[in-house]
């Protein structure tokens, strides 16, 4: 399946690939797409960066859509994702009443935890996904990952989460929410003893009433996780690699191929932004004087084209998705017009 053909029948796409390779400058540019072909198109970056913003020509970007003007019949909006408000929007969605929302963010270490728990970006980035997926204003999400390792987390994000609700610290640390301290084990008193000698007493005080107040919340977040899960491998969400000639960036590309592919996801398309250019062959005999030099550097540049040609077709092969090349411009991408050239390599 082409990439026309991804951005016009799928749902959900999914740009993923090293850091430094255009990514964020590839995603915008399918979004301009949808969006002239008609979709109801939303950007989202998670990279904190604003790669995204200066792509799209725009000054900055908050966690709200931002509809985008331009000669399209169809719409274009972009935002960055804020993992802090959309935490606060989970709390508010799944407590049972407005008193346990608040009591939850309003407290000291849900605060603290919401913004530095490890994994916590890549969680959240996953549920925008999901909310935006079910937003009626748009029927076509295109997602600019961070670059592949923390990509790696933002496709295992649904897993871990579920795996820290099934977790024996997780349940321990809830027996006191639901039972209270005084009947918590002499175990389970000493182990929260041990912590408070580390961390402070109140500090295990705030997180016992935090995990009080989260109490009967856990199954609506572990059935979220699993629907989020469900989406990654549904045939409505596509997986667009992006990577440059670099043979570092598609040592690194692959790699991350190989880690969709253990968790049964497929590569729908191969982007490879970059590409030293072409030019006609330069017979010695046509040149002279200070021709030679010239010849001599175009002779050069077809080497390196004739390798960077030659490397992407065994990525391609090796990731089992079609390379689509745009080669390297001469300036930056930093305005509708700018996406528009590279959309015209993408879609040929």
């Amino acid at each position: 399946m082409s990439v026309a053909d991804l951005v016009a029948d799928r749902e959900i796409l999914v740009c993923c690939g090293p850091g430094g390779v255009g990514k964020t400058t590839v995603a915008a540019a399918l979004a301009v797409e949808g969006a002239r072909r008609g979709r109801r198109t939303v950007v989202v970056t998670i990279d904190p960066a604003k790669r995204l913003a200066d792509a799209l020509g725009l000054g900055t970007l908050t966690d709200a859509a931002r509809r985008i003007d331009g000669d399209w019949p169809g719409e274009l909006c972009a935002l960055m994702l804020d993992p802090r408000s959309t935490f606060d929007g989970l709390v508010t969605k799944y407590a049972p009443d407005p008193d346990q929302a608040e009591t939850i963010l309003a407290n000291r270490f849900y605060r603290n935890i919401a913004g530095a728990l490890s994994g916590t970006q890549e969680y959240m980035a996953m549920e925008k996904l999901f909310e935006l997926h079910n937003d009626d204003r748009f029927d076509l999400v295109v997602v600019d990952t961070p670059p592949t390792r923390n990509a790696l987390d933002f496709v295992d994000a649904p897993r871990r989460l579920t795996r820290l609700l099934d977790n024996r610290l997780f349940r321990l640390l809830m027996i006191p929410a639901r039972t209270g301290m005084r009947a918590v084990n002499f175990a389970t008193q000493a182990f929260l003893r041990t912590i408070g000698k580390v961390v402070g007493s109140e500090v295990v005080t705030d997180a016992v009433t935090f995990f009080q107040a989260f109490e009967g919340m856990e199954d609506g977040f572990r059935r979220r996780a699993q629907a989020v899960q469900a989406l990654l491998a549904d045939p409505c969400t596509a997986f667009v690699l992006v990577t440059s000639p670099r043979r570092d960036a598609a040592r690194e590309t692959e790699f991350f191929a190989e880690k969709l592919e253990e968790a049964g996801i497929d590569v729908d398309a191969l982007i490879v932004n970059r590409m030293h250019p072409r030019f006609p062959a330069v017979a010695p005999a046509a040149t002279g004087g200070g021709l030679s030099s010239l010849y001599q550097n175009l002779a050069d540049l077809g080497r390196l084209s004739d390798g960077e040609e030659a490397h992407v077709a065994g990525l391609s092969r090796r990731v089992g998705a079609p390379a689509v090349c745009v080669p390297e411009l001469e300036t930056d991408v930093h305005d509708l017009p700018g996406l528009s050239r590279v959309a015209g390599f993408v879609f040929g």
